[in-house]
């Protein structure tokens, strides 16, 4: 009995420790107090939607599926971003000098107040500083042809 307490109290220490430094937590980067309440509930949609492919550090699956962090393709258009997480993406592409072909799914059940904290906590990360993006603004760019991005 006494070695099967030990035992559980060594597993709860190990799952209660403090996480590697691997895990970074990136919304300590964020300093603005406007941009913090979309980027909580960003970080947590991100990692449920998006972080499966592309990781919770941005830096994507290798050659199969694009990075988002430090990504020219990422940075160049907000709108553009906006209304791929909504409405996916098929066709090559060019992120950083390297193409991509992997077809990224839509995400219909998305809300534009998801997608909204989605981007700020993106777009306010690995070096970006774009402030709150609203939903009345990802409401305008997923009205927009994707074509004009």
């Amino acid at each position: 009995m006494r070695k099967s307490i030990f035992a559980w109290l060594i597993l709860v220490g190990i799952a209660c420790s403090p996480k590697s430094t691997q895990e970074e937590n990136y919304l300590s980067e964020i300093s603005d107090p406007d941009v913090m309440k979309y980027a909580i509930h960003g970080k947590t949609l991100y990692e449920n939607y998006c972080a499966n492919c592309h990781q919770a550090d941005g830096k994507g699956l290798g050659k199969l599926i694009p990075p988002l962090r430090d990504a020219d393709y990422f940075r160049a258009s907000i709108p553009r971003a906006v209304w791929i997480m909504k409405n996916g993406q098929k066709g090559e592409i060019m992120v950083n000098g390297q193409v991509y072909d992997q077809p990224m799914p839509a995400n219909p059940n998305l809300k534009p107040l998801d997608i909204a904290q989605i981007s700020t906590y993106l777009y306010n990360i690995w070096g970006m500083n774009e402030g709150v993006i609203t939903s009345a603004e990802v409401e305008k760019y997923l009205q927009e042809a994707p074509e004009n991005y």
